[in-house]
């Protein structure tokens, strides 16, 4: 057999398992940095709601 082919074929599973490791961060990655957007706009929402929880709390200015 061709040396090159054996040398491809002694890498492939390397390359197959980099492969799929590459794929599993990246999804951890991806959800991480969407998790942290949902959050960011969940406390936004939530101070935007006690600023306007402490407005109406302290009426009309005399």
């Amino acid at each position: 057999m061709n040396p090159l082919f054996t040398a491809l074929a002694a890498l492939l599973p390397s390359i197959g398992v980099g492969l799929l490791f590459w794929f599993a961060i990246r999804a951890l990655v991806n959800a991480d940095r969407t998790e942290r957007q949902a959050l960011a706009k969940m406390d936004a929402a939530e101070r935007r709601a006690e600023l306007a929880a402490n407005k109406e709390e302290s009426g009309p200015a005399v």
